[in-house]
């Protein structure tokens, strides 16, 4: 990995979309704040009214899923992997996928609603080759909303 850590204070979203594949309606990242490559990272997701999945989740009290929250924990996790991975190859220009391998310990203590900021902390767990796992939490202010342990397989693009 990184031999000394090193810290980057913002990752905009121009940047997420070239370290991650996706794109509207799907990133669900604004941006990267006190990013610790190969170690830590927040994802900050701004929560509006105006998301696709409130239009069913649920009409009369919209609520943000949990399962999207999870991805939005994943998608900061794989944008700190690839960042991480450039560096330490000193290869700026490398395309890479992320892929889901497990969730677990996934806890939804608090709904999560239209004008909220969600703070997505996570934090490396291990990594062997191309396989990372992390844990993650979601805060809005000073409140956990969400947790879960998750793990990656981080590939080249083909």
């Amino acid at each position: 990995m990184i031999e000394s850590t090193q810290y980057i204070k913002e990752i905009n979203v121009e940047e997420i979309q070239k370290l991650i594949p996706h794109r509207y309606p799907f990133l669900l990242i604004d941006k990267l704040v006190d990013v610790h490559l190969g170690q830590e990272a927040v994802g900050i997701k701004n929560v509006t009214m105006n998301e696709w999945f409130f239009q069913g989740h649920f009409p009369n009290k919209p609520i943000m899923p949990g399962v999207l929250i999870v991805e939005a924990m994943a998608q900061t996790a794989g944008a700190l992997v690839v960042k991480t991975l450039e560096q330490r190859d000193n290869n700026v220009n490398s395309e890479r996928g992320v892929y889901f391998m497990s969730i677990e310990e996934a806890k939804f203590r608090k709904p999560v609603f239209p004008g909220d900021v969600l703070r997505l902390k996570v934090s490396l767990i291990k990594s062997r080759g191309p396989v990372w796992k992390f844990s993650g939490q979601a805060w809005v202010n000073d409140q956990l909303m969400d947790e879960a342990v998750f793990t990656a397989m981080i590939t080249d693009k083909q």
